[in-house]
Protein backbone atom coordinates (compact mmCIF):
# COMPACT_ATOMS: atom_id res chain seq x y z
CA UNK A 1 0.00 0.00 0.00
CA UNK A 2 1.02 3.37 -1.02
CA UNK A 3 2.09 5.75 2.06
CA UNK A 4 -0.10 8.19 2.62
CA UNK A 5 1.31 11.78 3.34
CA UNK A 6 -0.48 13.80 6.66
CA UNK A 7 -0.11 17.23 6.72
CA UNK A 8 -0.60 18.47 10.22
CA UNK A 9 -0.41 22.69 10.46
CA UNK A 10 0.68 23.86 14.04
CA UNK A 11 2.82 20.36 13.72
CA UNK A 12 5.35 21.51 16.01
CA UNK A 13 3.11 22.71 19.04
CA UNK A 14 2.25 20.30 21.84
CA UNK A 15 -0.81 19.14 20.57
CA UNK A 16 1.13 18.43 16.68
CA UNK A 17 4.31 17.21 18.02
CA UNK A 18 2.16 14.31 19.33
CA UNK A 19 0.03 13.93 16.41
CA UNK A 20 2.67 13.53 14.36
CA UNK A 21 4.26 11.09 16.44
CA UNK A 22 1.16 8.76 16.37
CA UNK A 23 0.87 9.10 12.49
CA UNK A 24 4.37 8.14 11.60
CA UNK A 25 3.44 5.05 13.78
CA UNK A 26 0.56 4.36 11.95
CA UNK A 27 2.87 4.53 8.27
CA UNK A 28 2.23 8.13 7.17
CA UNK A 29 4.69 10.26 5.77
CA UNK A 30 4.02 13.23 8.09
CA UNK A 31 5.04 16.83 6.92
CA UNK A 32 5.08 19.02 10.43
CA UNK A 33 4.07 23.02 9.03
CA UNK A 34 4.62 25.31 11.58
CA UNK A 35 6.02 29.17 11.54
CA UNK A 36 9.72 29.19 10.24
CA UNK A 37 10.27 31.52 12.50
CA UNK A 38 10.63 29.93 15.78
CA UNK A 39 13.92 28.62 15.15
CA UNK A 40 14.82 26.91 18.57
CA UNK A 41 11.62 25.35 18.55
CA UNK A 42 11.89 24.07 15.35
CA UNK A 43 15.40 22.32 16.54
CA UNK A 44 13.78 20.86 19.98
CA UNK A 45 11.14 19.33 17.48
CA UNK A 46 13.82 17.98 15.29
CA UNK A 47 15.36 16.20 18.31
CA UNK A 48 12.03 15.44 19.57
CA UNK A 49 11.04 13.38 16.16
CA UNK A 50 14.36 12.03 15.19
CA UNK A 51 13.43 8.58 16.04
CA UNK A 52 11.65 8.74 12.92
CA UNK A 53 13.95 9.68 10.24
CA UNK A 54 12.75 11.03 7.16
CA UNK A 55 9.21 9.89 7.85
CA UNK A 56 8.37 13.28 9.60
CA UNK A 57 9.45 16.31 7.76
CA UNK A 58 9.06 19.99 8.93
CA UNK A 59 7.95 22.86 6.18
CA UNK A 60 7.28 26.47 7.49
CA UNK A 61 3.57 27.57 6.42
CA UNK A 62 1.52 30.55 7.52
CA UNK A 63 -2.02 29.05 7.22
CA UNK A 64 -3.67 32.75 8.01
CA UNK A 65 -2.46 33.49 3.88
CA UNK A 66 -4.77 32.20 1.73
CA UNK A 67 -1.82 32.51 -1.14
CA UNK A 68 1.05 31.49 0.82
CA UNK A 69 -0.93 28.06 1.96
CA UNK A 70 -1.34 27.41 -1.90
CA UNK A 71 2.51 27.97 -2.56
CA UNK A 72 3.18 26.10 0.61
CA UNK A 73 0.98 22.91 -0.58
CA UNK A 74 2.29 22.88 -3.97
CA UNK A 75 5.18 22.55 -2.93
CA UNK A 76 4.40 19.34 -0.32
CA UNK A 77 2.94 17.60 -2.96
CA UNK A 78 5.94 17.89 -5.28
CA UNK A 79 8.35 17.29 -2.99
CA UNK A 80 6.54 14.26 -1.11
CA UNK A 81 3.68 13.18 -3.18
CA UNK A 82 -0.48 14.24 -2.34
CA UNK A 83 -1.12 14.84 0.54
CA UNK A 84 -4.57 12.57 1.29
CA UNK A 85 -4.79 13.69 5.30
CA UNK A 86 -4.83 16.87 6.84
CA UNK A 87 -4.63 17.76 10.43
CA UNK A 88 -5.40 21.86 11.33
CA UNK A 89 -3.82 22.38 14.77
CA UNK A 90 -2.49 25.61 14.06
CA UNK A 91 -4.08 28.01 16.68
CA UNK A 92 -3.15 31.03 18.64
CA UNK A 93 -4.53 33.22 21.71
CA UNK A 94 -5.14 36.59 22.33
CA UNK A 95 -6.91 36.51 25.61
CA UNK A 96 -8.76 39.28 26.81
CA UNK A 97 -12.84 40.45 27.70
CA UNK A 98 -14.23 41.64 24.49
CA UNK A 99 -14.81 45.18 26.25
CA UNK A 100 -10.68 45.22 26.17
CA UNK A 101 -10.40 43.39 22.73
CA UNK A 102 -8.91 45.47 20.05
CA UNK A 103 -9.89 44.41 16.50
CA UNK A 104 -6.64 43.29 16.04
CA UNK A 105 -6.92 40.81 18.94
CA UNK A 106 -9.94 39.49 17.11
CA UNK A 107 -8.81 39.42 13.70
CA UNK A 108 -5.57 38.17 15.14
CA UNK A 109 -7.26 34.90 16.47
CA UNK A 110 -9.64 34.38 13.98
CA UNK A 111 -7.57 34.46 10.72
CA UNK A 112 -5.22 32.08 12.01
CA UNK A 113 -7.63 29.54 13.97
CA UNK A 114 -10.36 29.70 11.58
CA UNK A 115 -9.00 31.54 8.59
CA UNK A 116 -6.44 29.06 8.61
CA UNK A 117 -9.05 25.85 7.86
CA UNK A 118 -10.59 27.52 4.73
CA UNK A 119 -6.81 28.30 3.66
CA UNK A 120 -5.42 24.69 4.31
CA UNK A 121 -8.73 23.09 3.06
CA UNK A 122 -9.27 24.69 -0.08
CA UNK A 123 -6.06 23.86 -1.73
CA UNK A 124 -6.34 20.38 -0.71
CA UNK A 125 -9.75 19.45 -1.09
CA UNK A 126 -9.94 18.81 -4.63
CA UNK A 127 -6.96 16.91 -5.09
CA UNK A 128 -8.64 14.70 -2.54
CA UNK A 129 -11.33 14.81 -4.28
CA UNK A 130 -10.01 13.55 -7.63
CA UNK A 131 -8.83 10.67 -5.69
CA UNK A 132 -11.42 9.72 -4.47
CA UNK A 133 -10.12 9.85 -0.52
CA UNK A 134 -8.85 11.96 2.20
CA UNK A 135 -8.94 12.36 6.05
CA UNK A 136 -9.24 15.81 7.51
CA UNK A 137 -9.32 16.57 11.26
CA UNK A 138 -10.03 19.55 12.48
CA UNK A 139 -8.81 20.29 16.19
CA UNK A 140 -11.53 22.59 17.83
CA UNK A 141 -11.46 23.14 21.51
CA UNK A 142 -14.04 22.88 24.54
CA UNK A 143 -14.57 26.40 24.93
CA UNK A 144 -16.13 26.73 21.58
CA UNK A 145 -18.77 24.78 22.85
CA UNK A 146 -18.95 25.99 26.35
CA UNK A 147 -17.44 29.83 25.89
CA UNK A 148 -14.56 30.98 27.94
CA UNK A 149 -14.73 34.16 29.80
CA UNK A 150 -11.86 36.19 28.40
CA UNK A 151 -11.92 34.05 25.27
CA UNK A 152 -15.06 35.77 22.38
CA UNK A 153 -12.45 35.52 19.75
CA UNK A 154 -10.91 31.85 20.64
CA UNK A 155 -14.37 30.24 21.22
CA UNK A 156 -16.11 31.92 18.07
CA UNK A 157 -12.96 30.63 15.92
CA UNK A 158 -13.20 27.38 17.41
CA UNK A 159 -17.37 27.02 17.24
CA UNK A 160 -16.94 28.14 13.85
CA UNK A 161 -14.46 25.83 13.01
CA UNK A 162 -16.70 22.77 13.58
CA UNK A 163 -19.60 24.40 11.59
CA UNK A 164 -16.84 24.38 8.44
CA UNK A 165 -16.59 21.41 9.66
CA UNK A 166 -20.13 19.81 9.45
CA UNK A 167 -20.50 21.88 5.45
CA UNK A 168 -17.39 20.68 4.27
CA UNK A 169 -18.44 16.95 5.23
CA UNK A 170 -21.42 17.03 3.65
CA UNK A 171 -20.24 18.60 0.88
CA UNK A 172 -17.32 15.92 0.29
CA UNK A 173 -18.95 12.48 2.36
CA UNK A 174 -19.35 11.23 -1.77
CA UNK A 175 -15.61 11.48 -2.89
CA UNK A 176 -14.11 9.60 0.22
CA UNK A 177 -13.11 11.99 2.19
CA UNK A 178 -14.17 12.60 5.97
CA UNK A 179 -14.07 15.85 7.68
CA UNK A 180 -14.37 15.78 11.55
CA UNK A 181 -13.22 18.01 14.60
CA UNK A 182 -11.42 16.96 17.79
CA UNK A 183 -12.26 19.35 20.43
CA UNK A 184 -10.10 18.88 23.24
CA UNK A 185 -10.10 19.68 26.79
CA UNK A 186 -7.51 21.62 29.05
CA UNK A 187 -4.21 19.30 28.60
CA UNK A 188 -0.52 19.47 29.32
CA UNK A 189 0.55 21.95 26.92
CA UNK A 190 2.57 24.86 26.74
CA UNK A 191 -0.74 26.84 25.99
CA UNK A 192 -2.55 25.88 29.01
CA UNK A 193 1.20 26.50 31.39
CA UNK A 194 0.66 29.96 30.82
CA UNK A 195 -2.71 30.26 32.35
CA UNK A 196 -2.03 31.22 35.91
CA UNK A 197 -2.07 28.69 38.88
CA UNK A 198 -4.75 29.98 40.59
CA UNK A 199 -7.22 29.80 37.67
CA UNK A 200 -5.42 26.14 36.42
CA UNK A 201 -6.38 24.77 39.76
CA UNK A 202 -9.80 25.75 39.53
CA UNK A 203 -9.99 24.49 36.13
CA UNK A 204 -8.26 20.98 37.17
CA UNK A 205 -11.15 20.43 40.10
CA UNK A 206 -13.69 21.31 37.88
CA UNK A 207 -12.32 18.16 35.34
CA UNK A 208 -14.16 14.91 36.78
CA UNK A 209 -11.05 12.87 35.91
CA UNK A 210 -9.25 14.89 38.02
CA UNK A 211 -6.17 15.65 35.88
CA UNK A 212 -5.30 17.56 32.43
CA UNK A 213 -5.47 15.59 29.48
CA UNK A 214 -2.06 14.45 28.17
CA UNK A 215 -1.52 15.60 24.14
CA UNK A 216 -0.57 11.95 23.33
CA UNK A 217 -4.71 11.62 24.07
CA UNK A 218 -5.61 13.70 21.70
CA UNK A 219 -3.57 12.50 19.27
CA UNK A 220 -4.77 8.67 19.31
CA UNK A 221 -7.89 10.11 18.30
CA UNK A 222 -6.82 12.34 15.66
CA UNK A 223 -4.73 8.76 14.27
CA UNK A 224 -8.28 6.72 14.94
CA UNK A 225 -10.04 9.24 12.21
CA UNK A 226 -7.28 9.86 9.94
CA UNK A 227 -7.10 5.38 9.44
CA UNK A 228 -8.44 4.08 5.75
CA UNK A 229 -10.72 2.35 7.30
CA UNK A 230 -12.56 4.96 9.73
CA UNK A 231 -14.57 6.13 6.53
CA UNK A 232 -17.74 5.96 8.32
CA UNK A 233 -17.32 8.76 10.60
CA UNK A 234 -17.70 12.27 9.09
CA UNK A 235 -19.24 15.26 10.28
CA UNK A 236 -18.69 14.51 13.94
CA UNK A 237 -17.05 16.50 17.03
CA UNK A 238 -15.36 13.86 19.25
CA UNK A 239 -14.94 15.52 22.78
CA UNK A 240 -11.46 14.67 24.60
CA UNK A 241 -12.08 16.82 27.89
CA UNK A 242 -12.11 14.39 30.72
CA UNK A 243 -15.59 15.22 31.18
CA UNK A 244 -15.23 18.58 31.29
CA UNK A 245 -18.14 19.06 29.57
CA UNK A 246 -21.18 16.82 28.02
CA UNK A 247 -23.73 16.83 25.65
CA UNK A 248 -25.27 14.86 23.35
Amino acid sequence: MTQRVALVTGGIGGLGTEICKHLARSGRRVIAADLGSRAQRVDEFRSEVAEFGEQIAFEPINVGDFDACAETIKAIEQRFGPIEILVNAAGITRDTTLRKMSAQQWHDVLDINLSGVFNTCRNVVEGMSERGFGRIVNISSVNGQTGQFGQANYSAAKAGMHGFTMALAREVARKGITVNSVAPGYCRTAMVAAIPENVRSQIIAGIPVGRLGEPSEIARVVDFLCADDSGFITGANIPVNGGYFMDF
